[in-house]
Formats: structure tokens, sequence, C-alpha cells
């Protein structure tokens, strides 16, 4: 793991090594799962996991879904925008 992962001090969690681990094993599974399968492992760290790694895996694919999400709706807006100058 080198990727040093932080979440805002509100949560009293914040600094529990189990949370952090739960991030940083879905930052190490993003690069090679889809959205999809990082949901459906989340799932199975709230069946089977420590409730704080599974608290940070599901944080972090959520962040993930969020970023999906933003870069989607920029691309939709930019390709509705281009339309007009390629003809």
């Amino acid at each position: 793991m080198s990727i040093q992962t932080t979440t805002p001090l509100a949560h009293s969690y914040a600094r529990d090594p189990e949370y952090a681990a739960g991030r940083a094993d879905a930052y190490d599974d993003e690069t090679t799962l889809t959205l999809e399968q990082l949901a459906a492992r989340a799932a199975l760290y709230a069946e089977h996991a420590h409730l704080l790694r599974a608290l940070g895996y599901a944080d972090r694919v959520l962040e993930k879904r969020l970023e999906h999400d933003a870069v989607t709706a920029a691309e939709t807006e930019l390709a509705h925008t281009d339309t007009g100058t390629h003809r």
C-alpha cells in the first residue's frame, strides 16, 4: 500500500487503522475492478470484515461512484455542446 489515505477529522474513527486499511484496499482494487465489482466487494466487506474496514472500503467506493458520475455528466455536457461544430 503506497497511498496514504486520509479522512476528514469530523469522524471519530478517522485515525483508526482498520478504517484506513479498508480505504487502502479499495484504492488498490480500483485499478483492476469495475465500479460494479467494487460495490459487490464492498457488500462482502460489510458481511465479513471488521466494521470500520468495511466502512472505509464503502466510503472509497462511494467516492469513486461520485467521481464517475461527475465525469460522465461533464462528458455528456461537452458532447451536447460540441455537436453543432462538427458538420
